[in-house]
């Protein structure tokens, strides 16, 4: 776990434009000044990140985000109060501390307020707001270890600050929070019931928006293998098809499944607790493209609560070609 020494010297690496990977309760984050144009668009170089795809700015504190953003409606202020530090972003209008190249050219910027004690250490340390998706390449599985990060994305990180494994392990909730009524933008951390006990009304969940957003992509989060989604009961029968015509299938076996033995390559027993699954989802996806499966077959869990988001992330790994 990195210490008071590690916190000081990232800090120090922020203010002079430089790239940090640090730990935050959904997955890494590649950190960089958010108010440096010229440190936050390396971000997008090192991730081969389309420019116009918008960063999460990252905070402190609920009491900065005036600091931030040009006004925060009273729902916003809501959820901020509730559950910032967590894996919450709201999307709100830019505020002049934010640079063009942090908001993929766009008037709103998404913020957020990190749950992990060493990124609000780093935060306090540097004093400023940093931007940080997900450290790995564009499109491909979030890290959720600083073992990871420096896999994916090595030297052209120059400092990565270890914090265990991330505890939530998928990104966080977006939700745009400039109009009248908050709207889901990507499901993650906080559950939409969770969002909807708190403000008194229903939440839409669009399939796109006039928002850009990150996740929004049409195949992100995604494996070096094909994944392949199907009815959880086809799970096993879809596997072994795959594996009989010279496929090297990995599968993700649904806890009903219990002890049931697969002729597959390898297989990941999926918990039945969707905060676990959510947490081990992709340390799941990498272990199976490192025991070289080819193909990945997967079934949706139920979509509430957290299965939301795990839906979510699975079909953006699936990509277009997603067939559940």
């Amino acid at each position: 776990m990195a210490g008071t020494s590690d916190i000081e010297k990232a800090a120090g690496v922020l203010r002079a434009g430089g790239l940090v990977a640090l730990p935050t309760e959904t997955v890494y984050g590649l950190g960089a000044n958010a108010e440096d144009p010229v440190a936050v668009s390396r971000t997008f170089q090192v991730k081969g990140r389309p420019p116009s795809h918008p960063l999460i700015v990252h905070i402190g504190g609920a009491e900065l985000l005036d600091d931030w953003v040009q006004e925060v409606p009273a729902r916003a202020r809501l959820l901020a109060e509730h559950f910032w530090p967590g894996p919450l972003t709201l999307v709100l209008r830019r505020g002049r501390r934010v640079p063009l190249e942090a908001t993929g050219g766009l008037e709103t910027v998404a913020v957020r307020v990190p749950d992990h004690p060493v990124a609000l250490a780093l935060l306090r340390d540097f004093g400023g707001g940093v931007t940080a998706p997900s450290a790995n390449r564009f499109g491909s599985v979030s890290p959720t270890t600083a073992d990871d990060v420096r896999a994916e994305l090595g030297d052209a990180v120059d400092f990565v600050l270890d914090g265990g494994p991330c505890e939530v392990g998928v990104e966080s909730t977006i939700v745009d929070a400039t109009g009248d009524i908050p709207t889901i933008l990507r499901p993650g951390g906080v559950t939409r019931e969770d969002l909807e006990s708190v403000l008194g009304c229903p939440l839409a969940v669009p399939a796109s928006s006039r928002i850009r957003v990150p996740g929004q992509h049409p195949s992100h989060y995604a494996p070096h293998a094909q994944v392949v989604l199907v009815q959880p009961e086809k799970v096993v029968t879809e596997a072994e098809l795959a594996q009989e015509l010279g496929h090297r299938v990995g599968v993700f076996l649904p806890a009903a499944f219990g002890d049931t033995e697969v002729k597959a390559h390898a297989a990941v027993q999926v918990p039945d607790s969707m905060a676990a699954y959510a947490r081990g989802l992709y340390g799941f996806l990498r272990e199976l493209d490192q025991r070289g499966c080819d193909i990945i077959v997967a079934s949706l869990p139920a979509e509430a609560g957290l299965g939301l988001a795990i839906a979510n992330r699975l079909r953006r790994a699936a990509g277009p070609r997603a067939a559940a």
